[in-house]
């Protein structure tokens, strides 16, 4: 598909709150979906008769379901924090990208028809019916919205844009008008179990690929085992780490790591993916289904662990919400948290002194950080506030000499996006995530100028997409994004082989991490 023209936008001398550009992105909107992609998720295959009424309905609905979003709907006072802390503002001057405009286009329908005011006095409130136009308005600009949740971390009442696109996305959903991309995503998910829709057959030849590509390139014996029962750990990693770039490189450091500590482990084809689309669209029952996926395959490797590979949402539905929507997982070592993150299972691997790694392998790079939005502002790894932080880190230190921070007010909770996570990476919004990619490409340069970065660094398989995409629209180069495991499996030293079983016995060593609470 030809891209549309547009133009990149130019590095700010100062980082000032854009001139507005009332509907500068007006004309952005992804694909519709078919009527088939619909129908597969239990959504109805085009916009329905008397679908006003139904939105409305759905809207009450959801108000019930999620008290929180009832909450955020009517606790706005329009104080002005958030307007400047979204990058698809910063980077599209649109004004409905500022998260309480956009919140707006909700909640002016909520008023119309669940207060008081908004039934008897639209005009004084700024509520609105539902119409054509607003739904329409709907459609393209929560999927304006990545929901990143930067803007929550700056609200002083704490409002989640995030619940809002999702509660949005969910109600045009419900009236027949879903998004292509995420959709078509999620019934691949459902039919085959991974968003690429690689069957088991191709899914087992590439990972022998990798066996052989290993082995050639560092006469080890890794093995990257599928499907393997009575194995210690079920690897649940994004699908794009089985052939995208750098993620497969991601993906072969894991296999290294485990290969190298002696913990036995293996792939599911029933749960070929961690990537969770159903919290993109704000629907559950989808949510839900995928994630059963992984408990069926831990029940049916008999596996004692679950680990997940880097992906920022992924790692949010498994730390946030994995319990609820598809345990109890007491079948498991207790001794281990359910589930844990691939970097805390190597951070303590180099704690227990399991792991010998030469950062002089790497120093060829000069490295900094991106955290991931979902890991930095909905989750935790380790036992420890602030884990999700301080353990890529410690893992980065440990495999290079030369890292590098981005500015403080652009890391760790107040980081910016990468530009294409929510569902929106797809090339029918390209535009909107070049424009949105600028506060994160604008850090990235300083620390280039200042320090002579060469790489940055990425724990989710989206932002590792999406700068794959993004970095030579700024002047970077797309091959810049590396994986934190890439670096790792750079640094093992060798020695301590496990001879390459895949079913062994974890060495005893290994320290179970202390639980989050």
């Amino acid at each position: 598909m030809a891209e549309a023209a547009f133009d990149t936008p130019a590095f700010r001398e100062y980082r000032v709150i854009p001139k507005l550009r009332e509907g500068a992105m007006a004309h952005s909107r992804p694909f519709v979906a078919k009527p088939d992609f619909q129908e597969k998720l239990g959504f109805p295959g085009e916009l329905v008769d008397d679908w006003e009424r139904k939105a409305v309905e759905k809207m009450g609905e959801l108000n019930k379901k999620y008290r929180s979003l009832q909450v955020f709907l009517d606790s706005c006072v329009k104080c002005g924090a958030c307007t400047d802390k979204c990058h698809y503002y910063l980077g599209t001057t649109d004004p409905n990208n500022m998260p309480v405009a956009r919140q707006d286009l909700y909640r002016q329908v909520y008023r119309r028809y669940y207060t008081f005011a908004g039934k008897h006095f639209p005009w004084l409130v700024g509520a609105k019916d539902m119409t054509k136009d607003v739904l329409d308005q709907w459609y393209s600009y929560f999927h304006q919205c990545s929901q990143c949740r930067r803007c929550s971390v700056y609200c002083p009442y704490g409002i989640d844009t995030a619940e809002i696109s999702m509660a949005a996305r969910e109600v045009m959903d419900h009236v027949g008008k879903g998004q292509k991309y995420c959709n078509e995503i999620i019934g691949k998910v459902h039919a085959i179990g991974n968003n690429l829709g690689l069957p088991e057959p191709a899914l087992r030849d590439t990972l022998e690929g990798l066996e052989e590509e290993v082995l050639e390139d560092t006469g080890v014996p890794v093995r990257f085992p599928l499907d393997e029962k009575g194995a210690e750990v079920l690897l649940v990693t994004p699908s794009a780490d089985f052939f995208a770039e750098p993620h497969v490189d991601g993906l072969i450091g894991y296999g290294k790591v485990l290969h190298r500590a002696g913990i036995s482990w293996t792939f599911s084809s029933h749960a070929s993916e961690a990537a969770n689309f159903g919290m993109f669209i704000g629907n559950y029952e989808n949510m839900r289904k995928m994630a059963l996926r992984i408990r069926e395959a831990a029940l049916e490797l008999g596996v004692r662990r679950i680990v997940f590979g880097e992906c920022g949402h992924a790692w949010r539905v498994a730390y946030s919400f994995l319990n609820t929507l598809a345990g109890p997982f007491d079948f498991l070592d207790p001794a281990w948290p359910v589930p844990q993150h691939i970097c805390e299972v190597t951070h303590g691997l180099i704690r227990d002194g399991r792991l010998r790694l030469d950062p002089s392998q790497n120093d060829d790079k000069v490295v900094t950080f991106h955290d991931s939005c979902n890991i930095a502002r909905a989750s935790r790894m380790g036992g420890e506030p602030g884990g999700q932080f301080t353990i890529p880190r410690e893992i980065l230190r440990a495999c290079c000499n030369h890292f590098h921070d981005m500015p403080a007010e652009t890391v760790r909770e107040g980081t910016y996006c990468c530009g294409g996570g929510g569902g929106l990476l797809t090339d029918d919004l390209i535009e909107l995530r070049v424009k949105g990619a600028l506060p994160r490409m604008e850090a990235l340069k300083e620390v280039v100028d200042d320090y002579g970065v060469t790489h940055l660094v990425a724990i989710c398989a989206i932002c590792k997409s999406q700068f794959s995409k993004v970095l030579p629209y700024y002047g970077f180069t797309m091959d810049q994004v590396i994986s934190l495991h890439q670096l790792v499996g750079n640094a093992l030293m060798p020695g301590g082989e496990s001879g390459g079983e895949s079913n062994g016995e974890s060495s005893a060593a290994e320290t179970p991490q202390p639980q989050a609470a």
